[in-house]
């Protein structure tokens, strides 16, 4: 499409959601024509690839907002590329788990969120530092990790809630509890837990409240750390979990933090749904650095 001043850049993920992203562009498409609306659709060919477009069109005068069109990975990969530089970005949910629009209170209809990201009003929120990278919405390490492992193998037939769901079922059989050295605004602590969970956002897993306080705006992270039980005990926090009670368990403890540093020999974290391996990771709040519309 040709170049056009005040345009709004839609970076597409063309294989999230498994192709409904796709069909959800080519709906957007239709849409800004008929509203004349000047656009222009990048698409991602790699991990990361997201960023360095946000980070180009974040640059370029002519662009009037960056737009996100995939799931909670391509959200992350473009708000690090547009953060800090004051540029608006949107968010349209159009891949599996969709996470972080659940606490932003981004529609979860696309097209509703298109008309929030033409006609809403953007103001800064928080994201969170890991080492030099960032995220946007949760890490962490223990049980939900493993039940992202087993979902991921179901995300091509399913979407939403259903392949986390069924992951979860798997992760009780496979359950190990993770062992951390852990480091909370200079507060340290050491021991075996089921869920280390750093925040940004509230929502993990299509929709599961890993830590319902969280507030992107608040200036911190939130630390959630569930302690260790034993794996015929798990199925009996499963509801409540569920059902955002997880800050009210016994074996739970919820902490606002400005800097967090994790140790855990072959550590598995989940970085915004993607999961890396690392022996520690060190964490801190990127105060009111996305400049996010909805």
């Amino acid at each position: 499409m040709k170049s056009e001043t005040d345009a709004y850049a839609f970076i597409l993920n063309p294989i999230a959601g498994s192709g409904f992203a796709v069909e959800t562009m080519e709906k957007i498409e239709a849409e800004m024509k008929r509203r004349n609306q000047p656009y222009r659709v990048f698409r991602t060919e790699a991990p990361g690839h997201g960023t360095e477009l946000a980070r180009r069109l974040a640059a370029d005068e002519t662009v009037r907002a960056v737009i996100s069109v995939g799931g909670d990975g391509t959200a992350f990969e473009v708000a690090s590329g547009v953060m800090g530089t004051g540029k608006p970005m949107a968010v349209i949910p159009a891949g599996t788990g969709n996470d972080f629009i659940k606490t932003a209170k981004i529609p979860k209809d696309p097209m509703e969120a298109l008309n929030a990201a033409l006609t809403g009003t953007a103001a800064p929120v928080d994201m969170g530092r890991l080492g030099e990278g960032s995220f946007l919405n949760v890490c962490g390490t223990g049980f939900d990790v493993t039940v992202l492992d087993f979902a991921e193998s179901l995300k091509q037939r399913y979407r939403g809630l259903l392949p986390y769901f069924l992951g979860l079922l798997k992760a009780i059989a496979h359950y190990r509890p993770v062992r951390l050295k852990l480091e909370i605004d200079g507060q340290k602590e050491e021991g075996e837990y089921l869920i280390c969970s750093v925040a940004n956002g509230r929502y993990i897993g299509g929709g599961i409240p890993i830590c319902p306080a969280a507030d992107p705006e608040d200036g911190k992270l939130d630390v959630v750390l569930v302690k260790n039980v034993p794996r015929r005990k798990i199925p009996l926090y499963l509801p409540g979990l569920m059902m955002g009670r997880i800050l009210h368990f016994r074996v739970t403890r919820h902490l606002l933090a400005e800097e967090v540093h994790m140790e855990g020999e072959n550590m598995r974290l989940n970085v915004d749904g993607e999961i890396f391996s690392m022996n520690r990771a060190d964490f801190a709040v990127r105060k009111k650095v996305l400049n996010l519309i909805r």
